[in-house]
């Protein structure tokens, strides 16, 4: 059988590296031929290199995922990848597609590549109708999704401060405070970390100890120290971040 291969599509650097290093266990014969971070880019790409399989993440920059599939179902197999939203879980349940849960755990990678070594041996289905159910159930769920949190204010002196969620690298409690770091500044709000953990967008920040939430995609690297704990490094920051033993599961290809 010839050399099957594979496109992957995600915004964020650290989980196509993470779905790339889980693939290179669970199917070692598999040749990751390239790597997208937004639908427009996955289509090109798709285009030139005739992938037989594309990972395609579903919330993406500018195009998204389920958009890029319009375009690339007919000709190679798509496996979506998500981030935890209950909403695309049930809309992928009804739709009867398959879809993998970020961060992409082995054994249930390995399900989908063995699904994907049957799907192979016929053409790609024509999953139109299934798109568009996809589309309008998640157009619902996001009517009644609620409004995350996007500016922080903070005290600065005798002036209020507004810091984009965009802006900051991570939050970590200090005692009564929460230190708010950005890639400039650091400031302390009152806000606790648990108020914050329950307005922010759980695809945005990832609790990786119970005083410190990350942004995801300011995370630069995780590394282990020399007692075998996970360390995380952020860009444009000197900090190096512990990752908790509870929250060791978002980095399980270390």
């Amino acid at each position: 059988m010839a050399t099957v291969s594979a496109l992957i599509v995600d915004d964020e650097s650290p989980m196509r590296d993470q779905l790339r290093a889980r693939l290179a266990d669970v199917w070692p014969d598999l040749a990751i031929v390239g790597e997208a971070s937004n639908g427009l880019d996955a289509v090109t790409m798709a285009a030139q290199l005739q992938p037989d399989i594309v990972f395609l993440d579903i919330r993406m920059p500018g195009q998204g995922g389920i958009e890029a599939a319009r375009h690339l179902y007919n000709r190679c197999h798509i496996v979506f990848v998500t981030a935890y939203d209950q909403y695309a879980l049930d809309a992928f349940e009804q739709g009867a597609m398959d879809y993998l849960l970020k961060p992409v755990v082995a054994e249930r990678l390995r399900v989908t590549c063995e699904r994907l070594r049957t799907r192979l041996t016929k053409a790609p289905e024509n999953i139109g109708e299934q798109l568009r159910q996809l589309t309008q159930l998640l157009q619902q769920g996001e009517s009644k999704k609620p409004a995350y949190l996007r500016w922080i204010q903070a005290q600065v002196g005798s002036n209020l401060r507004m810091i984009s969620t965009r802006e900051v690298l991570f939050f970590q409690s200090d005692e009564k405070y929460t230190l708010v770091q950005t890639a400039q500044a650091e400031m302390l709000i009152r806000k606790t970390l648990k108020e914050l953990s329950d307005e922010l967008d759980p695809d945005e920040f990832w609790r990786i100890h119970r005083s410190t939430l990350v942004r995801v995609d300011a995370i630069a690297e995780v590394t282990r120290d020399e007692r075998g704990r996970q360390m995380l490094r952020v860009r444009n920051h000197p900090v190096l971040l512990e990752v908790s033993r509870n929250h060791t599961h978002l980095f399980q290809q270390m």
